[in-house]
């Protein structure tokens, strides 16, 4: 039997449960896969398919009472046997957890424990599982470390996982879920909120380690590009069931349904810009029980910008006057300070920076994070302190006015948060947060005028009139980002800064926003700065793209021509880093798995 025939983990008929309201509804149904040695399997699905329900009923870590495990099987293959973890009892699925099927949690910070020193957690599990010394498992981890590329493995050993970064902690995290040998690792969502060049050390980490110890890696992501870098077969889920399973070649090359094809066509392409993303939507519509019905007529075809249209919007913003005008910034944070409290050292977020930004331009602001993007963006609406530098908009330097003189330009330039739970009161309506911006900046003259203006945003972004009095917990993450967009609208601003608005969203829900963003900035005439760390994003988003590093501006130009010839290594890096969903580039690594 070859590594790939030897089975590791069969599931059969799975069917998870939540309770609410008195009754048992289904999370997950009808769960069938078989995962075998040195195969990695992947789960893709948007939030709420029933990927992460998946895993962790896998792994027995549901939550109870309120979720149980309604039927099926989970059979795992070991040396002296098959065991049913369903059936199995509480004890013996502990002793197998960790140290025969493991875990990679999607949020490295919330998984570790804050306050216990990082090499400290991975020999508590090497103690549990292993018949070791205290010696022996330090010697162990610090191997680990190692072998999981981070720098310094004394000094990580010792340290908490503030102190880590991102990447880190996920390296962290690998560590940990590789220290008892494992012949099956989950990975549920290990790299969504890392950027590409981290990503794909982090893709390349667990390919090599999986080639050393043989394991069965089942990757969950709703991300198909790093599907295709890393999977030999992919599951398909939507609402909690498999709607297609296929070889990962065959399934990017001629996938089978509807809803799979939705989201192969959903994600900006690099090789082209077109006049906009299809959506979920235009494939298929989903009937009262959940199926899907697909759309009736021809497959749906999406207009491409041509070279002479392009360059015809160039040419537009080149003659247009500057609307923002930056030069030098600079926003320094204390990093030491002496025991008088005098600052020694400073972290040069933004480190003189210049720019120009053209009325009715999308100016795309991408980059690794630490390289400044974010701070910039806050700098240029007063929200974080200016060391020094000018922002001159229309003329004048916001930077010199008083908080008084400067109210008038905070209506006029307005910013979409990353996290829109967050920039949320989860204790005022939506209503609410939406009318409060107009009350502020005494605009519409009545209560029922600011009202009915916020029954219009909505409707704008595309939600409902009753949506008007829930609060953000009602609603999903596409949605409440609408609602914040819908609040930055509010003030009627003409400059709006986007920072990383789509980077926690399901591909087909990242479309829908980028169409919103696309089709507002067209009918109201919008100035945008574009911020994120996905380069395919942004290159489909923006007309100019700047490339930052430490504080800097390392490249700036066209989008296309930025991507398509890159003059710094930085950037080469950057595009390099991108998982590449080509059918060529699949059969390339397929080719070279199998040599």
């Amino acid at each position: 039997m070859s590594v790939k025939e030897e089975p590791l983990l069969e599931v059969k008929d799975l069917v998870t449960v939540f309770s609410a309201g008195g009754r048992e509804i289904p999370a997950i149904s009808d769960i069938n896969f078989v995962l075998h040695r040195g195969e990695t399997l992947g789960i893709v699905g948007e939030s709420g398919s029933g990927k992460s329900v998946t895993s962790l009923s896998l792994m027995s870590l549901i939550p109870r009472p309120q979720s149980r495990i309604a039927g099926g099987e989970i059979r795992l293959f070991l040396e002296n046997g098959v065991t049913e973890m369903i059936s199995a009892g509480e004890d013996t699925v502990r002793s197998l957890r960790g140290r025969r099927i493991a875990m990679i949690f999607q949020e490295p910070m919330t998984s570790l424990n804050p306050v216990m020193r990082c090499g400290d957690q991975v020999t508590e599990v090497l103690l549990l599982h292993r018949e070791m010394t205290s010696d022996e498992a330090r010697k162990r981890v610090l191997e680990l470390f190692s072998e999981v590329q981070l720098p310094d493995p004394t000094s990580v050993f010792s340290r908490y996982p503030h102190q880590l970064s991102g990447g880190q902690k996920q390296r962290v995290m690998i560590a940990m879920a590789i220290s008892c040998d494992p012949d099956v690792l989950i990975a549920d969502e290990p790299t969504t909120a890392l950027d590409v060049t981290v990503q794909k050390t982090i893709l390349e980490l667990l390919a090599s380690l999986q080639k050393k110890y043989g394991m069965g890696i089942l990757f969950i992501t709703h991300d198909l590009g790093v599907i295709a870098e890393l999977a030999d077969k992919v599951i398909v889920m939507y609402k909690g069931r498999v709607v297609e399973q296929a070889p990962v070649l065959d399934l990017f090359s001629d996938p089978r349904h509807p809803y799979t094809k939705s989201l192969l066509a959903c994600r900006p392409p690099l090789a082209s810009r077109p006049v906009r993303l299809p959506v979920v939507s235009d494939f298929v519509v989903t009937g009262a029980d959940g199926t899907f019905i697909t759309k009736e007529g021809p497959a749906v075809t999406v207009g491409t910008f041509t070279a002479a249209e392009r360059a015809e919007r160039m040419a537009f913003l080149e003659a247009a006057p500057a609307l923002l005008d930056v030069r030098d910034l600079c926003t320094w944070f204390p990093s030491r300070r002496d025991f008088l409290g005098r600052t020694q050292e400073y972290l040069k977020a933004v480190d003189g920076v210049s720019l120009t930004v053209k009325e009715g331009e999308t100016l795309g602001l991408v980059g690794e994070s630490g390289c400044g993007k974010s701070t910039l963006g806050r700098s240029l609406l007063r929200l974080a302190p200016v060391r020094s530098g000018s922002v001159m908009y229309r003329g004048v330097d916001i930077l010199t006015l008083s908080e008084h003189d400067f109210k008038a330009y905070r209506k006029k330039m307005q910013i979409i948060f990353q996290d829109p739970y967050s920039s949320l009161n989860p204790r005022v309506t939506i209503g609410e947060a939406i009318t409060e911006p107009m009350r502020v900046h005494h605009l519409h003259g009545s209560e029922r005028l600011r009202r009915q203006r916020s029954l219009e945003l909505l409707g704008k972004v595309g939600l409902e009139k009753i949506h008007f009095g829930r609060y953000p917990h009602e609603f999903s993450g596409g949605q409440r980002q609408r609602i914040c967009i819908a609040r930055a609208l509010a003030v009627e601003p003409e400059f709006l800064i986007c920072d990383e608005s789509v980077s926690a969203l399901d591909v087909s829900v990242q479309a829908q926003v980028l169409n919103l963003l696309n089709d507002l900035r067209k009918e109201l005439r919008l100035t945008c700065i574009f911020i994120s760390h996905d380069l395919s994003v942004v290159k489909y988003m923006s007309d100019r793209m700047v490339v930052m590093q430490k504080g800097k501006v390392v490249e700036m130009g066209d989008s296309d021509q930025v991507y398509g010839s890159p003059s710094m290594p930085y950037t080469k890096k950057l595009i390099s880093s991108i998982p590449d969903g080509s059918i060529s580039h699949i059969r390339e690594m397929i080719a070279a798995r199998r040599a």
